[in-house]
């Protein structure tokens, strides 16, 4: 290959499908030049950047004109090599018509990585379907402040919960023939103030104990093709020229063989935001001898820039050769370089005329559902099981299994109350890209809340008035809110964001927050309802935790949903009637206070209250909490082996007995706390879980085999050891709320280990005789 025809396969261009069938469209954008196909594609191309999540296109419409572009890109390069298709799918296929599964906040929420993965192998032979190769998911971020607008993509706080939920992620988007691609590489969700791209400050260790281990993870174990690099800098250096990140750690110790891809204009931005470089081709030549392969969305620095650094002797040509053989490495693996490669996608191939040739794009509209109802039944399942019951003072479940009918009278109020789109984020289809055609239809079927409680109460009278707006500073709406609450046996009021990007939402990209008080007036609604004296159970539509002041106390019930998708409402209005058992545990903790931020449950002694503070950072509800229509009992734990070699393990196990009249779900968290240590450490920190689903009566007997590895931090040497000691190993139904504590203790000299330590521990789950409730 010549120099030109291998730069080539470094850069993707922005396009958008065609409506009408024909070959894509470069999409223009502030932020790059202009690019003319003609000119690049005699030379190849590596990556056609979100051919269907640029514009609203009918999917079989768009595969057609995908196919005809990818058709025109191997007849024009000499090698017949085709381009590779990436799109966003944070929370389901980022296209028209597609499924808006609930958003990754909302995954943690679960804890429960199978669903999870099934839920990811969905979105990726949605994507095949239709001719894409790639996606940009998921998030290993983890949130370390709560004001930070993007809290709604990641999938908590905790790296074991984010590590696990992801590495499932992952294997189900790869298992259907996707690249997943892990982001962001790493540290930006530790940015300064929680504002998105602020330089990060953190050390070595929390950067080694917190930030890193879910990439780790997913690196290890589950087949990742592709890594993004992060946007910001820590301690100065930038992720895209960190060399020491994006090759030392991940490809030589973590033995990464994929390719690493620039978050959209990241490279760029080595010159324009961080100043580490003078001129893009400065920035070209720092991204690629760090190890950064391709650069999207679009060429701005790996084209003529690149070149010519090369053709100064600046760069050398070898590290163009690194890059391309791995993409080329990779377009081998999905069959793009096969001599039988076809253009065509096949979900077109039940669709084509005579011939194989497809037919019209009038004809092929509608052609392909990518919202089946397979899907949409899936995406009820994840939202399910992710929303949250923080509190109830008994007045949920309102009907189901219960002597009461459903009040007779109910109000949904709430500036969320009414809005089609309050369970989306900001990377669903309709948020981020439908909202600039306002005059296209959504595409899929969304549900507000007030019509999901219709359905669900078919017996009551259902009133609404919005109260406020979402982000408005109108109250001239709360008092027809006061007096329709006055006239109603319940009130259910629907709170929380509106998805956007950059400062056009209250959550999402660039929508960083000042403080976690409740956007706009809508703090004053929830006081003036709870002034009432009518029952108010609170339901929070939201991308990432607010404080909830006099509710926490005075609320009938609150429920907690991050953004869960198009079937998100009816999933809350099942759980308000006890038609389904709330599961969901918080994968981010709720501030009691709107100013403690940054806070998350990792904090060591000094982050917690005390005396030396006037600022309290307890939360109202920890991180894993979650209540149920049941109770459960804790008991009979045995510590089997309490002692281990620091090369060892531990054994231990306990029953969980569901002794209340209603199937409910519990989840078994496992923290460890470690009383002293060489280096500062988290009072507690989770190493472990697992769900059991127990109907009345009935107990499992949970047996656990923790590794002596699980103990491991980063000690004063910069390396990750594991040293000789007490422990408590705090077996909880949350970070707050311990049941069972087992005192266990290593020994033996401190023991040095690195990326091949084991990560989990394991459990063995067995039924137990049944009993009565």
């Amino acid at each position: 290959m010549t120099l030109p025809e291998k730069i080539h396969q470094l850069f993707g261009v922005w396009v958008g499908a065609s409506d009408e069938g024909g070959e894509v469209a470069p999409f223009q954008h502030d932020m790059e030049d202009s690019v003319a196909l003609d000119d690049l594609l005699p030379y190849g191309l590596g990556q056609l950047t979100r051919p269907f999540g640029t514009a609203p296109v009918d999917p079989a419409v768009g595969a057609l004109s995908l196919a005809r572009t990818q058709e025109r890109i191997v007849r024009a390069n000499r090698f017949g090599i085709p381009a590779l298709a990436h799109e966003e799918c944070l929370a389901g296929f980022a296209a028209w018509g597609a499924t808006a599964y609930p958003v990754p906040l909302s995954w943690g929420a679960t804890f429960h990585p199978e669903l999870v993965r099934e839920m990811a192998a969905a979105i990726g032979r949605d994507m095949l379907s239709v001719g894409v190769h790639q996606g940009l998911a998921p998030v290993l971020d983890v949130v370390r402040d709560a004001r930070w607008g993007r809290v709604e993509e990641t999938v908590g706080e905790d790296p074991y919960l984010v590590g696990t939920v992801t590495t499932a992620y992952v294997r189900g988007l790869e298992s259907a023939g996707i690249v997943a691609t892990l982001k962001h590489f790493a540290g930006y969700s530790a940015s300064r103030s929680g504002r998105n791209l602020a330089p990060v400050s953190m050390g070595t260790r929390e950067r080694a104990d917190v930030i890193l281990p879910p990439f780790e993870m997913a690196v290890r174990e589950s087949g990742v093709g592709s890594v993004m690099h992060a946007y910001t800098d820590t301690d100065g250096v930038p992720s895209a020229a960190d060399a020491e990140l994006l090759t030392g750690l991940l490809r030589d110790t973590w033995g990464f063989d994929g390719t690493v891809v620039a978050d959209y204009f990241g490279i760029a931005f080595l010159k324009t935001l961080h100043g580490v470089v003078g001129s893009y081709g400065e920035a070209a030549g720092a991204a690629l001898g760090a190890g950064v392969d391709v650069e999207l969305p679009t060429v701005k620095t790996f084209g003529a820039p690149l070149a010519d650094e090369i053709a100064a002797g600046r760069v050398p040509e070898e590290l163009v050769d690194r890059a391309v053989r791995r993409v080329l490495a990779q377009k081998a693996r999905l069959g793009l370089l096969d001599a039988d490669f076809r253009p065509l996608p096949p979900a077109l191939d039940a669709v084509t005329g005579k011939d194989g040739v497809p037919a019209g794009p009038h004809e092929l509209r509608g052609a392909i559902r990518l919202d089946t109802g397979a899907n949409r039944e899936l995406a009820r399942r994840v939202a399910e099981e992710a929303v949250v019951l923080l509190s109830n003072d008994g007045t949920l479940p309102l009907t189901a299994g219960s002597s009461v009918e459903a009040p007779a009278r109910i109000a949904v109020i709430g500036p969320n109350a009414d809005a089609p789109t309050a369970v989306l984020g900001c990377y669903s289809f309709p948020v981020h890209v439908g909202s600039r055609h306002p005059d296209v239809p959504v595409g899929i079927e969304l549900p507000t809340l007030r019509e999901a409680c219709v359905e669900e109460f078919p017996h009551s009278e259902i009133v609404s008035v919005p109260g406020t707006d979402v982000d408005g500073s109108d109250t001239s709406g709360i008092e027809e809110a006061v007096e329709l609450a006055g006239d109603v046996d319940l009130v259910i009021l629907a709170l929380g964001d509106r998805a956007g990007l950059f400062g056009r939402g209250t959550s999402g990209e660039g929508c960083d927050a000042p403080d976690l008080v409740l956007p706009g007036v809508q703090r004053q609604l929830l006081d003036a309802l709870l002034d009432t004296g009518t029952p108010v159970v609170v339901a929070l539509l939201a991308g990432r935790p607010y404080a909830l002041g006099r509710a926490v106390r005075e609320a009938a019930a609150i429920v907690q949903a991050f953004f869960p998708g198009e079937e998100g409402t009816r999933a809350i209005a099942s759980l308000l009637s006890g038609r389904t058992e709330p599961s969901g545990r918080l994968p981010v903790s709720v501030p009691a206070a709107p100013g403690s931020q940054p806070s998350t449950y990792l904090a060591a002694r000094l982050g917690l209250a005390g005396e030396v503070s006037s600022v309290d950072p307890t939360p109202a509800f920890g991180f894993g909490h979650g209540l149920t229509y049941t109770e459960f009992a804790w008991g009979d734990l045995d510590v089997e082996n309490g002692r281990a070699p620091t090369e060892g393990a531990f054994a231990l196990s306990c029953t969980v007995r569901n002794t209340g009249d209603r199937k409910g779900t519990e989840v078994l968290q496992v923290y460890l706390h470690d009383p002293v240590a060489s280096v500062v450490q988290p009072v507690r920190r989770l190493i472990g879980y697992v769900r059991l689903d127990l109907d009345p009566g009935r107990a499992a007997r949970v047996r656990m085999t923790v590794p002596a590895d699980l103990a491991a931090f980063t000690g004063r040497g910069g390396h990750r050891v594991v040293e000789p000691g007490d422990l408590e190993l705090r077996l909880s139904a949350s970070s707050t709320d311990p049941r069972l504590t087992a005192r266990v203790t290593l020994t033996g000299p401190v023991r040095t280990v690195d990326h091949t330590r084991r990560l989990h521990m394991e459990f063995v789950t067995e039924a137990l005789p049944d009993t009565c409730p």
